[in-house]
């Protein structure tokens, strides 16, 4: 089970930071991520996470130098930094776990991923 929090309605140019807790789940040597959806159009990946060993993390081009992945595997948490909001930010953000996916190359396609929560709102006006 994943569960976002953190979602809001806030300014252009303030932050937000979603959490997801990942619960029932392989949580280590996992592929975590973020992604948002606005209506009308596809859910896109917006930034990915390795859970185990390394730090690696893949960033959409939109979001890259604004938001940053990180996690906290004594919480078995995941978060995204939002800095700099824009207005084209806003959308229902998902995050997501891709537990069947093996080393460390998470990508952001959202086709790869298979356990989803219920997505939490961010407005930015």
């Amino acid at each position: 089970q994943l569960v976002e929090s953190g979602g809001g309605s806030v300014q252009a140019g303030e932050s937000l930071r979603l959490s997801c807790v990942v619960s029932g789940l392989t949580y280590n040597a996992n592929c975590l991520g973020w992604f948002r959806q606005t209506t009308g159009r596809e859910r896109e990946g917006v930034a990915t996470i390795y859970t185990a060993g390394g730090h690696k993390t893949y960033y959409a081009r939109s979001v890259k130098g604004r938001f940053t992945i990180s996690r906290d595997n004594t919480k078995n948490t995941i978060y995204l930094q939002m800095n700099s909001l824009e207005s084209e930010d806003t959308a229902v953000y998902y995050c997501a776990s891709a537990p069947q996916l093996r080393g460390d190359s998470c990508p952001l396609g959202a086709e790869a991923y298979r356990i989803w929560g219920q997505g939490t709102q961010v407005t930015v006006s």
